[in-house]
């Protein structure tokens, strides 16, 4: 009996790039065994090594989490859709009577929400009223924004200290060329109040820390989480619950997405879904893997749509739903989620009472941004360039993507993308007679993973290029253009 089973875009390496594999079983467990057999690498992405589902990934029958059937023994049949999900990463309480006034200004600018009767002239006082935090003015903090402020929200904050990067332009529609250089917050606050002069804009220019976000928190009625990595996003989460703050969480990869709405009263929380974070390398960020221009305008839109929901009490948010988008696919799906009783941090017997160091939690060591290695398998870009000068015996492995070494390459570099190592290691010079390997990808995360591979193949005499490609244009040949 062939069941599919659908694969998320940071899996699709793992299996040939097919999104759809149809596998023969009758257990979600059979399925999973006979994907890994025929797709061996998936396997440390799915598996513990001791052999266990990771927490970080959850699978769907259909679109109930299977950790509320009957996990790996739970019976499938040819209709049934198997989807694995990695992770990728109350409104206001005034009375109508303590609400502001709208002014005639008001009624002219919102009079398309206030004949709505959804939304009405309560709802528009109540946003008027309201106060939401984005966290991040990137792709997902800049669509929210702009949406929050058309909508009449009375209180933005911004959380973010970043400057503009010409790379950003791409998705980060807050910001035109002329901001390149710019902090967010500054081009940020001067383009939302010319979009809403009468939006009051607070900006955090600080990096959210367990320090602070209490604190930041504490003044608003919805958090729009638009965080780009997993130690943030964990922070949000838990800050969140433990001050009792509706989440309106989006996360993008290429052209994926997924949105919900998590720490409401009896719903689930992020760290329902994804109870821990996965190994610092294991999942490639938007800076690594790419994203759609287009993607974070879509989830943005959302996590403004659900906060002007919460806000005005109308409709159904996605609290206790997860909404996947398929760009691609142009698809959408509903997976239904759950609170877990036994959630660390919003269960019934909470262990988490008080933010942690959330960079520990997600084992990122200081300073680092993926797997760690020791000095002596690290190599910068100047001794390198120096070895290749000299026709030192050195072979260079290129782990990026086919499309990424059309835009820059380093000149005489053999490409075997990351997910192809393992079955083209005869590609790969062994031996006492070889060269020593430096290996390389954009910017040293892929590649470390890479040399944690092929050293447990067996190489020895390899290293990983700090900083890579992108050091290597900024400090040796600056002819090239950048990504």
């Amino acid at each position: 009996m062939s069941v599919s089973i659908r694969i998320p875009t940071p899996l699709r390496p793992f299996t040939n790039q097919l999104s759809v594999v149809a596998v023969d079983g009758a257990t979600v467990g059979d399925i999973l065994q006979q994907l890994t057999t025929l797709h061996p690498e998936l396997r440390q992405h799915l598996y513990t090594p001791e052999g266990t589902l990771r927490s970080f990934v959850n699978v769907y029958v259909n679109n109930d989490d299977v950790r509320y059937l009957q996990r790996e023994q739970t019976p499938v049949t040819s209709t049934d859709t198997i989807s694995i999900v990695p992770s990728v990463a109350g409104g206001s309480g005034a009375a109508v009577a303590d609400l502001p006034a709208l002014t005639r200004d008001d009624v002219r600018r919102y009079s398309r929400h206030l004949i709505m009767p959804e939304v009405g002239v309560p709802g528009q006082q109540r946003l008027k009223a309201a106060r939401v935090l984005c966290v991040g003015a990137g792709g997902l903090g800049s669509p929210a924004a702009l949406y929050l402020t058309a909508a009449g929200v009375g209180t933005l904050g911004l959380v973010d200290f970043d400057t503009v990067d010409v790379s950003n332009l791409q998705r980060q529609v807050l910001y035109t060329t002329a901001d390149v250089g710019r902090p967010k917050l500054a081009a940020a606050a001067e383009r939302l109040t010319a979009l809403n002069p009468d939006l009051n804009v607070v900006s955090h220019q600080e990096r959210l820390t367990s320090a602070n976000a209490l604190r930041i928190f504490a003044d608003y009625d919805v958090i729009v989480d638009g965080a780009d990595n997993f130690p943030t996003r964990y922070l949000v989460n838990d800050a969140c619950v433990l001050l009792g703050k509706p989440n309106a969480y989006g996360s993008i990869f290429r052209f994926e997405g997924q949105a919900s709405v998590f720490a409401t009263e009896g719903g689930p929380c992020y760290r329902c879904l994804y109870p821990e974070p996965p190994p610092p390398g294991l999942v490639p960020s938007c800076a690594e893997g790419g994203v759609l221009g287009v993607l974070p305008g879509i989830i943005g839109t959302i996590q403004a749509t659900e906060a002007i929901k919460i806000i005005t009490r109308a409709g159904q948010t996605l609290a206790g739903r997860l909404l996947l988008i398929d760009a691609l696919a142009m698809e959408f799906r509903s997976m239904n989620l759950r609170r877990d009783p036994a959630c660390p941090v919003c269960g019934d017997h909470p262990t988490v009472t008080s933010l942690i160091d959330y960079e520990q939690f997600c084992g990122i060591p200081t300073a680092a941004a993926g797997p760690s290695l020791r000095a002596e398998f690290e190599t910068t870009v100047e001794e390198l360039k120096a070895r290749l000068d000299r026709r030192d015996p050195v072979w260079v492995l290129d782990v990026r993507e086919p499309h990424e070494y059309d835009i820059c390459r380093i000149a005489g570099t053999t490409l075997i993308p990351l997910g192809e190592i393992s079955r083209r290691l005869r590609e790969i010079p062994f031996g006492a007679d070889a060269p020593d390997i430096v290996v390389h990808c954009k910017s040293g995360v892929r590649s470390a993973k890479a040399v944690h591979l092929l050293r447990e193949h067996g190489y020895t005499r390899i290293r990983n290029l700090t900083g890579g490609i992108i050091e290597w244009i900024k400090k040796i040949d600056p002819t090239q253009p950048t990504y």
